[in-house]
């Protein structure tokens, strides 16, 4: 199994209500790893990032203080499958030189991540599937968010009909909600692309 080492590139607003989409890319590579995640998660790992202080401790400050207070060490987060469009990960822990692996929902993982600043992976199967290379058109590696008019862009659907879409038109609005970097809707079109291999 070849882990790939991950990193996170941004994190948008997503077009249905409550949702973000998490870009992971891969550290050594130009694929992208978009993770459709809540808005409590969004938020949690965003706080982090941005280096915000909560009034009192989130869920997730809290098990870091619990770890801390046990003398367990977080070693890393692994996104270690994807069945059905939905990705599975785990966290790697150490108590008194021992290793454990907890079973974590994949935003849970990299929230917690961040915290502890330790690396995040996944297998090369995984970003096989799942993920997408986006061609840079400018020489900014700054990310931005994607736009939130991106889906009333000419030739983008939405995706109630995207199985009734051949392989040909999935692929060209794949190409065009990658150009409008439209990210939730570009996973949404892997998923229907990859359900059909």
């Amino acid at each position: 199994m070849d882990k790939i080492r991950l990193d996170i590139i941004g994190l948008t607003s997503g077009h249905t209500h409550g949702s973000y989409t998490l870009i992971l890319g891969e550290e050594a590579g130009e694929r992208k790893l978009p993770i459709i995640i809540g808005s409590f998660e969004a938020q949690a790992i965003a706080i982090e990032i941005e280096k915000i202080v909560p009034f009192r401790p989130m869920t997730h400050d809290l098990f870091v203080s619990f770890c801390k207070t046990f003398d367990i060490e977080v070693l890393e987060a692994h996104i270690h499958n994807l069945q059905e469009g939905v990705f599975y990960s785990k966290i790697l822990c150490k108590q008194a030189g021992k290793t454990y692996e907890i079973d974590a929902r994949t935003s849970d993982a990299i929230a917690l991540a961040v915290r502890f600043k330790c690396p995040i992976y996944t297998n090369q199967d995984i970003m096989n599937v799942a993920g997408i290379l986006i061609e840079e058109e400018e020489d900014d590696s700054t990310p931005r968010p994607a736009r939130p008019d991106a889906s009333d862009a000419p030739g983008i659907r939405s995706g109630d009909d995207y199985p009734s879409l051949s392989m040909k038109d999935l692929e060209e609005l794949l190409e065009k909600a990658l150009k409008v970097e439209d990210y939730a809707k570009a996973a949404a079109i892997r998923d229907e692309i990859q359900r059909r291999k």
